[in-house]
């Protein structure tokens, strides 16, 4: 493999960090060359909040608090999940979920078990930086694909420089929170954070590796 390829396969979601720092010169770089991604017509939808020290500790602790009131319900501004599921969508939902529960040592029913590991992701999974994404809410479908292939630019670049991310999607429904901590501003939408820190490589979760179906099942070639 080459290193581009390395760091493509070599990236995977990371849910357990260390307290070791990132280099903001080096968190900076990326994103810089990250934003080399293409857009149509080079408009550059995507907005980037880093959050670091008190700060991000103090979101962490609104973000949880939040997620175990029972009298809380998130609503996000933008449907990620179709309802309902439906194949091969679904099995493939299950299966991550089984797997990463699995090394959990966390049993189907055990809702507090589950319910504990999802809070981590408010804490952005112990890592000292998390990553904040919003787009103006007048922006179409075309921004959002734009901004999806940053986003993955961000997460091979860390990767090529020795660090690990997670994208998260489950901070999108808790907007109200996060807008108390971060100037997002009325006119942006949260699309999701990500956690980036270099990895507790003695972590279980760690060790989840997600398949991917064979080449055949997504490729049609015509002569």
């Amino acid at each position: 493999m080459n290193n581009t390829e390395n760091s493509i396969h070599s990236r995977h979601s990371i849910r357990a960090y260390t307290s070791q720092a990132i280099d903001m010169g080096l968190l900076k770089q990326i994103l810089t060359v990250a934003a080399r991604a293409p857009s149509g017509t080079n408009m550059q939808p995507w907005k980037v909040h880093i959050i670091t020290g008190k700060t991000l500790q103090n979101l962490g602790q609104a973000l949880q608090s939040a997620f175990f009131d029972p009298s809380f319900e998130p609503v996000s501004e933008y449907e990620y999940y179709p309802t309902p599921f439906f194949e091969p969508y679904k099995s493939r939902r299950k299966e991550i979920g089984i797997t990463l529960y699995s090394l959990l040592d966390i049993q189907k029913g055990d809702v507090e078990k589950m319910q504990a590991q999802h809070a981590r992701n408010f804490n952005f999974f112990d890592a000292p930086v998390g990553l904040m994404f919003t787009i103006n809410r007048d922006l179409k479908i075309g921004s959002w694909l734009d901004y999806g292939m940053f986003l993955q630019n961000i997460m091979i670049l860390a990767r090529s420089h020795g660090l690990d991310t997670c994208p998260q999607a489950a901070f999108a429904g808790y907007h109200e929170i996060i807008r108390e901590h971060v100037d997002i501003g009325t006119e942006n939408v949260v699309i999701c954070g990500m956690a980036i820190g270099y990895a507790d490589n003695n972590a279980a979760e760690n060790q989840l590796i997600s398949t991917r179906v064979d080449i055949k099942n997504f490729l049609k070639i015509y002569d």
